[in-house]
């Protein structure tokens, strides 16, 4: 059987008070759906892992699903495959300005058809900030923090949770997990 490796992005999870699941237990979740080579990444709710590429397309739903059933936790869930993620790295056009990798934001988008929504933004001035699309992602260069981007502001806006955000560090090094054999 055929396996594929995905990159899980849990939606709001350890950013404030609510919302709390300890990595070890989300480990365990995964694995209890038959997920294997399991790894998470800080405290986040980021995870790589491996699944049966028949399942693959629904992985998504299914951790939304048993997160609620076994830590009473509902999460929106993106999951990319690997190789996705790696063409999520590949086409940052923002590279050149931005200075601060945490500053530096990749807006993962849950269903790809939501990037229409976001196209006129594209073509919005945000200076000194800076918005582009990728095929499965927008990039937005925060100059002076996620919490004061108007750009982050306006996509927020228009997707509402249908996007979970990662800052540059956090992705590459998800990419750097997700490409380990």
């Amino acid at each position: 059987m055929s396996t594929q490796r995905q990159v899980a992005l849990l939606r709001g999870v350890n950013v404030g008070r609510a919302k709390r699941i300890a990595m070890a237990d989300l480990r365990t979740v995964l694995g209890d759906l038959g997920f294997t080579g399991v790894r998470t990444l800080l405290n986040s709710g980021n995870a790589v892992f491996d699944c049966p590429a028949a399942d693959a397309a629904k992985s998504a739903a299914r951790i939304e699903e048993t997160l609620v059933l076994k830590l009473g936790v509902p999460a929106r869930v993106t999951v990319l495959d690997a190789q996705q993620l790696a063409d999520i790295v590949a086409a940052n056009p923002l590279l050149d300005r931005a200075r601060d990798p945490s500053r530096l934001m990749v807006a993962v988008l849950s269903n790809p058809a939501d990037r229409g929504k976001l196209e006129a933004l594209a073509h919005q001035q945000w200076q000194p900030e800076a918005f582009a699309l990728g095929q499965w992602a927008a990039y937005i260069w925060c100059v002076d923090g996620v919490l004061a981007s108007r750009a982050a502001a306006a996509m927020g806006n228009l997707l509402g949770d249908a996007v979970t955000t990662r800052n540059w560090s956090t992705i590459t090094k998800l990419h750097s997990l997700a490409m380990e054999t």
